[in-house]
């Protein structure tokens, strides 16, 4: 009985380490970044994981186009927001909310889903918050990381996203 226990600890250490070694080599290859901005009282802070281009296709390829993403690479993207606010003109509450794309070549949808904490392909439609429309544009020179940021402009905030060719400005306020 001891021989069993003995094995089946061993078995269950091994997969422990296994599991903690997988998720340490996926973060390495897209590290996890934090942005903060504000603007007057108004705080947001965006949590994701950066993926590189590694010479890949990304847009309508690597990341379909008109299917939803998950805006980053392993755990689900976050944003907050300390205080009530406008996401590209819509009215949301002060919450962190899960940041989804569904990208197109000419616009995207920008979603924001209230379930957190969940793995990056885990995506529930039904605890969408809202969804809003914004165009696209052509980047002239790639950019090899996705990146998001947040700049202050003269009403409040722009999250820009920015990958491959591809550059996407979300207005807060």
């Amino acid at each position: 009985m001891k021989k069993i226990a003995s094995i089946l600890l061993l078995v269950l250490g091994f997969l422990v380490l296994a599991f903690v070694g997988l998720k340490y080599y996926t973060k390495s290859h897209s590290p996890a970044i934090k942005v903060e901005g504000s603007k007057g009282p108004l705080k947001v802070a965006i949590q994701y994981s950066s993926p590189a281009m590694k010479g890949r296709k990304i847009f309508g390829a690597l990341v379909p186009y008109q299917t939803v993403w998950r805006t980053g690479a392993n755990e689900a993207t976050l944003i907050a927001f300390n205080k009530t606010a406008t996401l590209a003109s819509r009215k949301l509450k002060a919450d962190t909310y899960s940041l989804w794309t569904i990208p197109d070549e000419k616009y995207w949808t920008i979603i924001l889903n209230s379930e957190t904490g969940q793995w990056g392909t885990n995506y529930d439609e039904t605890k969408d918050y809202l969804r809003v429309k914004v165009p696209a544009e052509k980047l002239s020179t790639p950019v090899e990381n996705l990146g998001l940021s947040l700049k202050e402009v003269e009403n409040g905030l722009d999250m820009v996203l920015e990958w491959e060719n591809t550059r996407v400005v979300v207005p807060i306020k």
